[in-house]
């Protein structure tokens, strides 16, 4: 549940309006999926259509692999792929 913020309302009462829930501390669980990738640059919409989350582009640069800060998902470069746009 998302924790409530006073926001004044001109001397009259005290409206709460929602603030973003904390994010879950779960670095120590494994990636929700994990998709191999012949690109160090990817895009991640969730494949979720209407459930997904927004369309952001990923860049791995010096590492293997990066993981998408909406769902988790874990994108691996194909082993004896050199990284940025290798197709």
């Amino acid at each position: 549940m998302a924790r409530k913020a006073p926001v004044p309302d001109q001397g009259r009462s005290t409206k709460l309006e929602p603030m973003p829930a904390k994010g879950a501390r779960t670095s120590h669980l494994p990636p929700a999926e994990v998709i191999v990738v012949r690109s160090g640059r990817i895009a991640c919409d969730g494949v979720g259509g209407a459930l997904g989350h927004p369309r952001v582009w990923l860049e791995m640069g010096e590492a293997s692999f990066v993981e998408c800060p909406y769902c988790d998902r874990r994108f691996v470069l194909k082993a004896g792929v050199a990284g940025k746009d290798a197709h």
